[in-house]
């Protein structure tokens, strides 16, 4: 367990309550925000706390209704045109001024492009650590020090981190890897608030957004995944496993290998050091099953493994274990699911 030092000899006890920090993007919650709010309320509740949510946007007024069914005391809702498109410079002093106010123990942001470019610029404003793309999160039931759980040295092993000495303790989470908060009968109470900000705030401004048309649905949204390991042997073999994704409305991941030999990019790498999922459906065709993935896809709800070799530890811990050439099993089941559609 490693300390995370930042000396500026507050009062701690000033500092009560979990506040989870929203994503949405165009008035849509991100998946990440519903993790982090059930992970939140757990904190909230062994450290008698309440939880917040802070949320930044312009006229997103459904967005925030729809957060005050999962279980937070308080919604904290910054609107502002100058927040309507993401800004690093607007979101940090919006969202260091909350900390400065309100004064939370714990703060957790999702670990996505957005939560890992200001997190650490928020951290840094009000003076205290941060833990990056954490895993694990809970409280010591002996101290009720926070613990920090994120993988260390390359993914091979899991490093728990805490922050005693500073407020508050912030940590951004790997999307992926909480269950999602599910509603309740009790809603939030919303608090609207105009933010002070100007032009002059913001330094970097987004001009245009251009969208990729090519992209898939990102892995931590996807219902079934269809993932290629070493034995999908080159770039090209990776075409046969989108087939088999776009047959099934699915989208392709990737094991490590794959991605460090340039087959695919990294954005598709599922495990210990990739994304995190939790699809309904998980293929897995030609992957060993190694620790470093199996951390990033055992939650799936169904696993299917494609194989040659039947000791494969992934063969081990599927819900139905395929022996053979995926090269020859791959079209088969596609021929068979077309023909089921017929």
């Amino acid at each position: 367990m490693f300390n995370a030092k930042v000396n500026q000899n507050k009062d701690l006890s000033a500092y009560q309550g979990v506040c989870v920090i929203a994503q949405q993007e165009k008035g849509i919650n991100l998946s990440v925000t519903f993790e982090l709010m059930n992970e939140g309320r757990k904190l909230a509740d062994k450290t008698d706390s309440q939880l917040y949510v802070v949320i930044l946007g312009n006229k997103i007024d459904d967005a925030v209704d729809e957060l005050s069914n999962y279980g937070a005391d308080k919604i904290f809702y910054y609107e502002h045109e100058l927040l309507e498109k993401y800004s690093t410079d607007a979101y940090t002093k919006v969202v260091s001024s909350f900390i400065e106010d309100n004064k939370p123990e714990i703060v957790i942001y999702g670990a996505s492009s957005i939560g890992r470019d200001f997190a650490p610029r928020v951290a840094a404003r009000v003076g205290t650590g941060l833990v990056a793309d954490c895993t694990g999160l809970d409280i010591n039931e002996e101290d009720g020090k926070f613990l920090q759980t994120r993988p260390a040295f390359g993914g091979n092993l899991m490093a728990t981190i805490i922050c005693p000495n500073d407020r508050p303790q912030m940590a951004t989470v790997r999307p992926g890897v909480m269950e999602k908060a599910k509603k309740v009968n009790k809603k939030s109470h919303v608090l609207k608030i105009v933010p002070s900000l100007t032009q002059e705030d913001i330094i970097a401004r987004t001009v245009d957004i251009i969208m990729d048309k090519t992209k898939k649905v990102s892995l931590n949204d996807a219902d079934i995944i269809v993932a290629g390991g070493r034995g999908v042997g080159n770039k090209e073999g990776f075409e046969l496993l989108q087939q088999l994704a776009d047959t099934l409305g699915g989208v392709v991941g990737s094991s490590r290998v794959p991605v460090d030999s340039g087959w695919i990019d990294h954005s598709r790498q599922i495990g210990q050091t990739g994304q995190t999922v939790r699809p309904k459906l998980y293929i897995a065709c030609g992957i060993s099953g190694a620790i470093q993935h199996m951390t990033g896809m055992s939650e799936s709800e169904y696993i299917i493994a494609i194989n040659k070799n039947p000791s494969a530890p992934i063969m081990k811990s599927s819900h139905l274990a395929i022996e053979g050439d995926l090269f020859k099993v791959i079209p088969e089941l596609i021929n068979e699911i077309n023909s089921k559609k017929e």
